[in-house]
């Protein structure tokens, strides 16, 4: 994927385990927008399913031999059913593989929750678990 191309127009769905590995190479590459793999594992439903929506393209000129990123909007799925809203920067690469949404209806369901999900923060501090990691 060109990352001089618009944005992609679509939705992506993984499972926890595929979370987890984004997560944790998001790290690795030192890329702004994640979260601490150990708060996904705590939180995260084991057989949940969790969608990236591309937004932007990210790049970090104060960094040049960073690779440019696609910022994605990424929803949730909580142990307890509730879903919450975060952002994860993949490579191009990371994004293109990823298994996407197959019907039009599931992508709509999808913009609705992530208009809708509190932020991560946002569900940490009602639950009265404050902050904790990168988020």
């Amino acid at each position: 994927m060109n990352s001089d191309q618009p944005v992609p127009r679509e939705v992506k769905v993984i499972d926890t385990a595929s979370l987890l590995r984004l997560e944790e190479r998001a790290g690795e590459l030192g890329l702004n927008q994640r979260l601490d793999p150990g708060w996904v594992m705590e939180n995260a439903a084991p057989d949940g399913a969790h969608y990236l929506w591309p937004a932007l393209w990210n790049s970090t000129p104060h960094r040049p031999a960073s690779p440019r990123q696609l910022r994605c909007e990424l929803l949730i799925t909580l142990r307890a059913g509730e879903h919450v809203m975060s952002l994860l920067d993949l490579l191009p690469d990371d994004f293109t593989p990823l298994p996407r949404v197959t019907s039009r209806d599931e992508g709509m369901r999808v913009s609705r929750l992530l208009d809708r999900a509190p932020s991560v923060r946002e569900w940490l501090l009602k639950e009265g678990g404050g902050s904790s990691g990168r988020l």
